[in-house]
């Protein structure tokens, strides 16, 4: 069940099943099984410019989409199951330089679920300004021979769970 909540003037955000999942409305990004992670800034991250390191997203980025299967569907049952997601393609737009002191911010959310292959989108932000975007693409492969299978059953029910709510609002 969805529970609706007033932001501010002309600004609806839906509470998908207590599940953290907030999304606009009044502007259409949907963003389904979207998760959110508090991304601390370490020493070891920034480079010589004194930013962090470009390298450090795609970290960031594994941190979320482990975030991810966390809430959404377990590493170890897909693994007991003798499938595993993998990944096929990373694209980063950075927006703005993240720096040491920097309050950081990850969401990500599943963009696209196919037949074989999903999409998932992130946002990174610095100080509540948008620092970077980025688009994923993956599968699930079979353990035993590596061959991409179908997506799960499951998560694409809960995919289209979602997607129907959103059509209905």
């Amino acid at each position: 069940m969805a529970q609706f909540f007033w932001l501010k003037k002309g600004q609806t955000v839906l509470k998908y099943k207590n599940r953290g999942t907030i999304m606009l409305i009044n502007n259409k990004q949907y963003r389904p099984l979207e998760v959110v992670l508090k991304i601390p800034v370490k020493t070891y991250d920034i480079d010589f410019a004194g930013i962090v390191s470009n390298i450090v997203y795609i970290r960031w980025l594994e941190d979320l989409r482990l975030k991810f299967l966390d809430e959404h569907w377990q590493i170890d049952k897909q693994i007991e199951q003798g499938y595993v997601p993998i990944l096929a393609g990373t694209e980063i737009e950075y927006k703005r330089p993240i720096k040491l002191i920097d309050q950081v911010i990850g969401r990500l959310w599943l963009n696209n679920l196919g037949r074989l292959k999903w999409t998932v989108q992130a946002e990174i932000l610095s100080n509540n300004e948008l620092a970077a975007v980025a688009t994923q693409k993956g599968a699930f492969v079979n353990l035993q021979n590596g061959r991409p299978i179908a997506i799960p059953e499951e998560l694409h029910k809960k995919y289209l769970e979602y997607r129907q709510v959103t059509q209905e609002i």
